[in-house]
């Protein structure tokens, strides 16, 4: 009786272990593009509108397990096939507390869309991206991902000293080897990091020694240009992760400088330039 115990307990530790199959990796949503949560949330979001399936026009891509369910990378990676330009993204967990992570407006100098941020997940859940297109249509693509937590997970750095450095900034460029001393030329695609301190506590953390819920505090705007004009802005809630990262691509239109301005829900804007020469660090 005990070897059959001992078998079933190793047995069903094994199944835990056991890596994604081939078609959990490749199926991006659970129950298809449906769910019960999605099918209430996305007329609170989208009402009526026609939501096309994305295949083509770009893709999401996630861990299926999330290694730290606070800072889970997502990436939106629009097809070079396609025709279409990527105007607006809103991206949703499904099972979040307040489901739309951040929404996203491209400009003329993003280009085709190229852009990894980590957010939170509280509960297994359906990560999509729906994004509008340049033909006036939805698009939608995502995965589901295995993870938990994410949005009452402690901070990972000391609150006092989290929200002193809040709002400072870095941008690093990324260039090929062969043209790294040479600035740039206008139509180039060059690599970019945004790096910002801040705590973006979710309202759901509790502080480790009054045992209180620690108040919700958040970067809830920003703004990346280069010279004039847009690479992109973003409307974000609680699940943006601490110290947000957005690594992305864009399209060298000439100008020497990107600016950042951001703002966060206690009224604070944060803003700095950086030449492009400049790796920010």
């Amino acid at each position: 009786m005990l070897a059959k115990i001992s078998f079933l307990t190793a047995f069903v530790a094994l199944s835990f272990a056991l890596p994604a199959t081939a078609e959990e990796i490749r199926n991006p949503l659970k129950n298809g593009k449906n769910g019960e949560t999605w099918n209430e949330l996305r007329y609170d979001v989208f009402e009526d509108r026609e939501i096309k399936d994305g295949a083509g026009l770009f893709t999401l891509d996630a861990p299926y397990r999330a290694h730290d369910a606070a800072i889970v990378p997502v990436t939106i990676l629009q097809d070079a096939d396609t025709d279409l330009t990527i105007e607006k993204l809103t991206l949703i967990v499904d099972e979040n507390p307040a489901p739309v992570v951040a929404e996203f407006e491209f400009g003329p100098a993003m280009g085709a869309v190229d852009l990894e941020t980590r957010i939170r997940i509280d509960l297994y859940s359906n990560v999509r991206a729906i994004v509008e297109a340049s033909d006036g249509q939805l698009y939608m693509a995502g995965r589901f991902v295995k993870a938990s937590g994410g949005c009452s997970a402690p901070a990972l750095k000391d609150m006092e000293a989290s929200i002193a450095n809040a709002g400072k900034m870095k941008v690093r460029f990324f260039s090929p080897e062969s043209e790294a001393s040479s600035l740039p030329k206008s139509g180039d695609r060059r690599e970019a990091k945004v790096m910002m301190r801040h705590p973006n506590f979710s309202g759901m953390q509790m502080n480790q020694v009054t045992q209180l819920f620690i108040p919700a505090f958040f970067i809830d705007q920003m703004e990346v240009k280069q010279g004039d004009d847009l690479v992109f802005k973003m409307s974000a809630g609680i699940s943006i992760s601490e110290d947000p990262v957005f690594r992305f691509k864009y399209t060298r239109n000439g100008a020497e400088t990107f600016t950042i301005h951001a703002t966060d829900t206690d009224g604070s804007e944060f803003g700095k330039t950086f030449p492009i020469t400049d790796a920010g660090i």
